[in-house]
């Protein structure tokens, strides 16, 4: 396997056969193959199997002809119209990849944020850390929108550099974003089917951890735990069980637990602590938080209510 590490993107550009970046923090490209011609980089890796690992962001636009992209434990298969987000030191191996002619790409440090809004705002979009085959699928519609931000980032980044272009440059960016977050908000309600699929999965995993008595074992998992057993990246879980249910993977596990909580603290010689270490929390008073956070009062005054009843 060929190891690719770029600490930055002028390693990248060196690969590339491209010129130095006319910024080191941050470029944009766009590549369209005339008929018969190829591209080295592209097509590097048509015969072997190529690790890749850029220690910075990166935004991509490329359909996948074929090969198999690869990233953590789940395989990519592309599509037309396809939007790639990486966040900085995430690895993909690509198996016998072929590309289409043409492609657009951002690339930029996260030190060419600093100081601006944006430095912030990009922790918040959570498909930078998605997996791939969680990759966003464009519509046609959608597709054009995107081009034409892409090319006034170009545009602007080939224009003579000034004291307003980085500003300039950056709010295009910033709007790339917002559309792509829009978008993806339209792929979870598409996606519906799929995604009611995955809570009902999620839900499953959770009511067999709890009946086999793992909850009192091991404790409460956590959010990648269960990402895990999904095979999904855990923001990418928790944003469709909340464009699914209107609250997060971690709602939905304390909720569950309130649940259950309800009905073991009703039972026969139950006490407060024997229910909380049975539910998989270490210490009895964050249960009784939690439980008096979600129904309004304490497990001692919920079983005095209830045997009043």
């Amino acid at each position: 396997m060929k190891n690719l590490i770029f600490k930055n993107i002028a390693e990248l550009h060196e690969y590339m056969g491209e010129a130095e970046p006319e910024n080191p923090l941050f470029s944009v490209s766009h590549t369209k193959l005339k008929e018969g011609e190829t591209n080295d980089c592209e097509t590097d890796g048509l015969n072997e199997t190529v690790s890749l690992t850029n220690q910075f962001y990166s935004i991509s636009l490329k359909n996948i002809i074929s090969g198999e992209l690869v990233y953590g434990r789940t395989k990519y298969d592309g599509s037309k119209g396809t939007l790639l987000f990486t966040a900085p030191n995430q690895t993909m191996v690509f198996k016998n990849m072929v590309f289409s002619s043409e492609a657009y790409h951002i690339v930029f440090h996260k030190d060419y944020l600093n100081g601006y809004e944006l430095f912030e705002k990009i922790k918040k979009y959570n498909f930078f850390n998605y997996n791939v085959n969680e990759a966003l699928h464009l519509s046609p519609k959608e597709e054009k929108t995107l081009k034409t931000i892409f090319k006034n980032i170009e545009a602007e980044y080939h224009n003579n550099q000034d004291e307003f272009s980085k500003e300039i440059i950056l709010s295009h960016l910033d709007t790339l974003l917002k559309y792509s977050d829009r978008f993806y908000k339209r792929q979870f309600l598409d996606r519906k089917e799929i995604n009611q699929d995955l809570f009902t999965r999620f839900t499953t995993i959770l009511e067999t951890y709890f009946a086999t008595n793992q909850l009192e074992e091991k404790g409460i998992p956590s959010v990648e735990w269960f990402a895990d057993k999904l095979g999904v990246s855990h923001r990418y879980m928790s944003d469709t069980i909340k464009a699914e249910t209107g609250k997060t993977a971690v709602d939905q596990i304390n909720l569950f637990l309130i649940e259950e909580a309800k009905n073991l603290l009703l039972a026969p010689e139950a006490s407060i602590s024997s229910t909380a270490y049975k539910l998989g929390f270490e210490y009895p008073q964050y249960f009784s938080r939690l439980f008096k956070k979600k129904t309004g009062m304490s497990p001692k005054a919920y079983i005095e209510s209830t045997s009043a009843n």
